[in-house]
């Protein structure tokens, strides 16, 4: 399957899906191609009848000395340079799906005419996506004004097989493809990410026998708030055949906010891929080209700050700060299970106790201790990503530094840490089932099943820490899955 690009909406969330993740190849459409020629010869015309003119890195030299003018001699040489010397960031490297995305969401610039540059370089960079081993960039070290250090390393080997024209360096180096891409990446895993949660809370609930009525239809109304619903409605689905023998008075506060903390989540989660929309369709270049029209016929050409994406860190903070909320809620409900004397089930501590085990606790009564350690993992990658200030290399343009990539570090460490709490509460929750003799809800059949053929019922005392990573390894692999 291929993905056809010819306007700058092509790329979204679900064309990402398709190229990052499924590994599809892109071709730009014949109508784009000449929308890009129509819009490289304007420019041209744009910078050569106006000889006072001022295009940052066009017609002016960069960085300190954007207020000299280049004369046209100057202009060709400095278009032609290959010092790739900006390239200095290293560390372990971004997975290919996430480098595929920083590709796709470069082309965002060239579709529409923006980058005003020749299809030769957007037919180049879309040529990078047929399945060719793509460069690795490194996703430490991130500490740019712009995106320079990742985007340098990722084009360095096309730039070197072209002899460069005006303005196609900059085409490839500026702009914000890698904040758009990053939050792509969170979005789409995060929206399989929240329907595992919703399975594992599913489960607890039935587990715990809390009271439907704190999941009920009425709510919906009540709150009035959409993402609430959604997730009212998600557990009602998850609940349907649930058993009749409940408790008949409240369930702890843990049980009673799941449908509030869990719309919380579908509302980061929706925020965040409203922002990964826009943002990958965003013309990001600097300085960007605007097409011609009736009033500027030969189009404009102006400087902005377009390459720094201001969306992109908060929406990667919310989910970062939403998944350690559910860690607590993980922690709270394996913790109240565990307790007999609040669940009113077996003493499941005791589920395989050694005689000589002096503290009382058999396997799963360790359980919380891990949980509680990723809990607070989760909470230290949850923390507020500000703007770094940067001076980099004494340069008075740089003086503030992009947010997106260390914002991306911050929620996938965060994501991971709820992958290993979920897998805490989802065995605990099974064992629950296990050790009453109880089914699952219809709905919920498959993943006990899935749960349990990674980690099977504890009847006796054993070690489970490694079937746990398994199990918690399986659902990243969950928020992963095309």
């Amino acid at each position: 399957m291929t993905v056809t690009l010819t306007k700058r909406a092509d790329i979204n969330l679900q064309s990402v899906l398709r190229v990052a993740w499924q590994g599809e190849n892109v071709k730009i459409s014949d109508a784009a191609i000449a929308e890009i020629a129509r819009c490289r010869e304007a420019f041209l015309l744009l910078i050569d009848n106006d000889p006072t003119i001022m295009i940052y890195g066009v017609t002016t030299a960069m960085g300190e000395l954007a207020s000299t003018r280049l004369s046209r001699e100057e202009r060709d040489r400095h278009a032609r340079i290959k010092a790739f010397a900006a390239a200095t960031s290293f560390g372990d490297p971004y997975p290919e799906r996430v480098v595929r995305a920083m590709v796709f969401a470069r082309l965002t610039n060239f579709i529409e005419g923006n980058a005003a540059t020749t299809p030769r370089i957007a037919l180049a960079v879309a040529d990078m996506l047929d399945g060719s081993p793509l460069p690795t960039v490194a996703s430490s070290g991130q500490g740019g004004a712009g995106e320079i250090l990742a985007l340098y390393p990722l084009f360095a080997e096309l730039t070197a097989r072209f002899d460069l024209e005006v303005k196609e360096r900059g085409s490839l180096i500026n702009g914000s493809p890698c904040a758009a891409a990053l939050l792509a990446d969170a979005a789409l895993a995060a929206r399989r990410r929240l329907h595992l949660v919703e399975q594992v809370f599913a489960l607890s609930i039935e587990a715990f026998r809390a009271p439907m009525e704190h999941y009920d239809a009425a709510l919906e109304q009540l709150w009035g708030d959409e993402h609430e619903a959604a997730a009212l409605r998600a557990l009602r689905t998850l609940l349907a055949g649930a058993g009749s023998d409940r408790r008949n008075y409240q369930a702890p506060v843990s049980y009673r906010i799941v449908p509030r903390v869990l719309g919380h989540a579908h509302r980061a989660v929706s925020a965040a891929e409203r922002a990964a929309n826009l943002s990958l369709a965003s013309a990001s270049d600097n300085p960007v080209y605007i097409p011609p029209d009736k009033e500027h016929p030969l189009g404009r050409c102006i400087s902005t700050g377009g390459y720094h994406n201001a969306m992109a860190a908060p929406a990667l903070d919310d989910l970062a700060a939403i998944w350690a909320d559910i860690c607590l809620l993980c922690d709270r409900h394996g913790s109240k299970l565990l307790n007999g004397a609040v669940s009113h089930l077996p003493d499941m501590l005791m589920v395989g106790r050694h005689p000589s085990d002096s503290d009382g606790h058999g396997s799963l009564g360790y359980v919380p201790m891990a949980t509680t350690g990723y809990l607070e993992q989760a909470k230290l990658a949850a923390q507020r990503t500000f703007i770094p200030g940067t001076e980099s290399a004494g340069s008075g343009q740089d003086d503030v530094a992009a947010t997106a990539f260390l914002a991306w570090a911050k929620e996938e460490r965060a994501g991971r840490c709820l992958d290993a709490c979920l897998a805490s509460l989802a065995m605990i929750a099974s064992q629950a089932l296990h050790v009453t003799g109880r089914q699952a809800p219809a709905a919920l059949h498959d993943f006990v099943s899935e749960v349990r053929g990674v980690v099977p019922p504890v009847d006796d005392d054993r070690v489970l820490g490694p079937e746990l990573s398994r199990l918690a390894t399986l659902f990243t692999s969950k928020a992963f899955t095309p």
